[in-house]
C-alpha cells in the first residue's frame, strides 16, 4: 500500500518536529556553524569557561538530536527516498565531526584533578551537569590523552563496520531458499521464518528450519570472521581504556555493577528446571519428539487475536487500567495527536520502535500493525517506551532526561505483562486461557531464559578472545550448542543446525546488550506483580521511576519501585510468576 493511501489519522505528524525539508536544511546550515569548539581548547581551567562550554555542548547536541530524529523518521517512512537518505548522510557526517570537535573536553577537564571537579559539584550553577562531572570523575582511570581521545572518536564509523557488514549480508545478500507450503512455493526469509515455525504441519516447520540455517551455513566462514573482528574490536577498546574485560567496560558504560550480571546468570540457572518442565509439558501436549523447530508452534488453534488497530488499542487501554486514569489519558493523547505511524506502506521500515529526545514536543512511535496477537502487544510495548520518555523529559532537565539503555525495556515490558495478565484473567474459556498462558510462558522463555543464554555465549566468546584463544566457527558452535542443551534440557532435541544459531543474531554486534532484555522482563514482572497485588504506593513509586530519567545510576533508580537486582526478591517474583503460570497451564491439559 502506498503512503498516500493511508488516512492521515494513522500517520505520525512530523510537522510537530519541523515544518519540512526546507526548515531542516536551514537549521542544519546554522548548526554546522555551531559545531566549532576550538574557542574552548586549552582554556577549560575556570568554572565560568567550563560552564559556558557545557552550555554550548548541550545546545548543539540537543539541536543535532532533533535533526537526526527528523531525518531518521523521514527515511523510515520510505527507505527508497533519496532526499531522506541524503538527510541521514549529512547527519552522520556532522555527528562524527561533533564527536571529534568535542573529544578534547573530558581529557582537558581531567587534568584539573579530582578535587577541582568535586568542587564544581558544590557550585550550584553546575547542578544540571552534575551527572557529567560525576561520570568524568568515575571515568578518570580510563581516560586517555586529548590526542588519543580524538583518534578514538574518529574511529566511530570504523567500529560499526562489522555490524554494518553483517547487516548487509544478513538483510540483502543471504541466499534464502524456497520450500513448499500447501503446494505453493514460499521463500524462507526473516519475514516468513517466524510464521513458518508456527505452521501446524511439522514437515513445513522442519523444512523451514533446515532451509533457513542452510543459508547461514553457506556463509558461516564469513560470519565467523565478522563476529571475531567485532569481538577483537571490543577487546581492543577495553584494553585501551584499561578495563579488566569487555564485559566490565560495557557494564561501566551502563553504570551497572557486575554483581547484577552475575546474579542474573546464577538465578536463571537455578530456575532452569522450571523451564525444562515447560518444555516437557509442550512435548506431552504435542505428543511427539520435540525439536528446536517445534518450540514456536501454538499449542491451541484459532485463538490468535485478530483485531484491527482501533480494537487492539482499546484492548491495550483495558489491560493498562491498573496504572490509573492519568496514564490512560496519555495513551489516548498519543493516539489522537498522531504520535503513532500505524500501518505498513511501500518502503517503510519494518518492525516497531519509539523515539524521543528532550527538545521534541512529544515521543513518536512506529508500528506496522497487522491483525495478530503480536501486534496488540507491540502497541502496548512501544507506548510503554513512549510514556517513559514523556515522563522523563517532562520532569528532568535535558542533561538528565535520557535514561540508560539498562532500564529502557522496563516500562515497555511492564505494559506487556499487565496486558497478558489481564487477558489471562478475563479469558472466556479454557482454550483461550490456555493460549494466553502459553503466550506468557513463551514470552518469558524467549525474553528471559533465551536472552540470558545469549549473554552467557557473549561472555564466553569474549573471554576466549581475551585469553588469546582463536574464535573459530568450530569453537563458537561448540560453546553455543552446549549452552542450548543446558538451557532447554533433555525434552528437546538440539538439532545440529542450532549450533550455529549464534551466527544469525544481530544484537551480538552490540556486545552485552541482550542481557538487558532479561533483566528488563525480570524487573517488569516484579513491578507488575507489586501493582496487581495492590501493594501500597506501587503505582506511585513506579511513576517516580518513570519520571527519574538518568538522575541517578539505573540500579539506584529501580529501587524507587522496590526492585533491587543485587538481591533475590525480584528474581523470585519473576520466576515464581513463570512457575505459577505453568501450574495453571498444566491444569488445563
Amino acid at each position: 500500500m502506498k503512503r498516500s493511501e493511508i488516512k492521515t489519522e494513522y500517520t505520525w505528524n512530523t510537522e510537530d518536529i519541523l515544518s519540512g525539508i526546507s526548515e531542516f536544511n536551514d537549521r542544519f546550515l546554522n548548526l554546522e556553524k555551531q559545531v566549532d569548539f576550538s574557542m574552548f581548547k586549552g582554556k577549560l581551567s575556570s568554572p565560568d569557561v567550563i560552564l559556558e562550554c557545557y552550555t554550548k555542548l548541550y545546545d548543539v547536541y540537543s539541536e543535532l538530536e532533533v535533526l537526526a530524529v527528523y531525518a531518521m523518521m523521514k527515511r523510515d517512512e520510505n527507505g527508497a527516498d533519496p532526499v531522506a537518505n541524503e538527510l541521514n548522510c549529512k547527519i552522520d557526517d556532522l555527528s562524527v565531526k561533533f564527536s571529534a570537535e568535542t573529544s578534547f573536553i573530558d581529557p582537558e577537564l581531567s587534568t584539573l584533578g579530582k578535587d577541582f571537579l568535586e568542587n564544581l559539584l558544590k557550585d550550584g550553577r553546575f547542578n544540571d551537569y552534575e551527572l557529567d562531572i560525576k561520570r568524568l570523575i568515575d571515568f578518570l582511570p580510563h581516560l586517555l590523552s586529548a590526542e588519543t581521545e580524538n583518534v578514538l572518536s574518529l574511529g566511530g564509523k570504523v567500529y560499526g563496520g562489522y555490524h554494518d557488514a553483517f547487516s548487509m549480508l544478513d538483510n540483502v545478500d543471504l541466499d534464502f531458499p524456497t520450500i513448499k507450503v500447501d503446494g505453493k512455493k514460499v521463500r524462507v526469509t526473516h519475514a516468513t521464518y517466524s510464521s513458518l515455525l508456527q505452521n501446524p504441519d511439522e514437515k513445513v516447520r522442519k523444512n523451514a528450519f533446515k532451509s533457513y540455517y542452510k543459508a547461514y551455513l553457506k556463509v558461516l566462514n564469513t560470519i565467523t570472521a565478522l563476529y571475531r573482528g567485532n569481538v577483537d574490536k571490543n577487546v581492543f577498546l577495553s584494553r585501551v581504556r584499561k578495563f579488566n574485560s569487555s564485559l566490565d567496560r560495557a557494564l561501566f558504560g551502563e553504570e551497572v555493577d557486575k554483581s547484577v550480571y552475575n546474579n542474573l546468570i546464577k538465578q536463571t540457572h537455578k530456575a532452569l528446571p522450571t523451564l525444562h518442565r515447560y518444555i516437557s509439558a509442550r512435548k506431552q501436549i504435542m505428543n511427539k519428539t520435540i525439536h528446536m523447530y517445534d518450540l514456536y508452534v501454538p499449542l491451541t488453534e484459532n485463538a490468535d487475536l485478530k483485531l484491527d488497530y482501533n480494537e487492539a488499542f482499546d484492548l491495550v487501554l483495558k489491560g493498562l487500567e491498573p496504572l490509573g486514569n492519568d496514564y490512560i489519558n496519555l495513551l489516548l493523547k498519543a493516539k489522537n495527536e498522531r504520535w503513532i505511524d500505524v500501518y505498513e506502506t511501500e518502503g517503510k521500515r519494518s518492525g516497531a520502535y519509539s523515539v524521543c529526545v528532550h527538545n521534541l514536543k512529544h515521543p513518536f512511535v512506529l508500528l506496522n500493525h497487522t491483525k495478530t496477537t503480536h501486534s496488540v502487544f507491540t502497541i502496548a510495548h512501544e507506548l510503554g517506551h513512549a510514556i517513559h520518555s514523556h515522563f522523563s523529559k517532562t520532569y528532568q532537565p535535558r542533561t538528565k532526561s535520557d535514561y540508560k539503555i539498562f532500564v529502557a525495556e522496563v516500562a515497555s515490558t511492564v505494559n506487556e505483562v499487565l496486558l497478558i495478565k489481564y487477558l489471562i484473567a478475563n479469558a472466556n474459556d479454557n482454550k483461550t486461557k490456555k493460549y494466553f498462558l502459553s503466550y506468557y510462558l513463551d514470552t518469558v522463555r524467549t525474553t528471559l531464559f533465551r536472552q540470558t543464554m545469549f549473554a552467557e555465549f557473549e561472555e564466553k566468546a569474549h573471554a576466549l578472545s581475551e585469553q588469546g584463544s582463536p574464535l573459530t566457527k568450530e569453537t563458537l558452535n561448540a560453546i553455543y550448542l552446549k549452552l542450548n542443551k543446558k538451557y532447554y534440557g533433555k525434552s528437546v532435541v538440539s538439532d545440529k543446525e542450532i549450533a550455529y544459531e549464534w551466527a544469525r543474531i544481530p544484537h551480538f554486534y552490540s556486545a552485552f546488550y541482550v542481557y538487558k532484555y532479561a533483566t528488563g522482563i525480570i524487573i517488569a514482572i516484579a513491578i507488575a506483580e507489586k501493582i496487581l497485588s495492590g501493594e501500597k504506593d506501587a503505582v506511585k513509586n513506579y511513576f517516580k521511576f518513570l519520571s527519574s530519567g538518568a538522575s541517578d545510576k539505573p540500579t539506584e533508580l529501580l529501587k524507587l519501585t522496590g526492585v533491587d537486582l543485587t538481591s533475590n526478591e525480584a528474581f523470585e517474583l519473576a520466576f515464581n510468576s513463570f512457575e505459577n503460570a505453568l501450574i495453571e497451564f498444566e491444569k488445563l491439559n
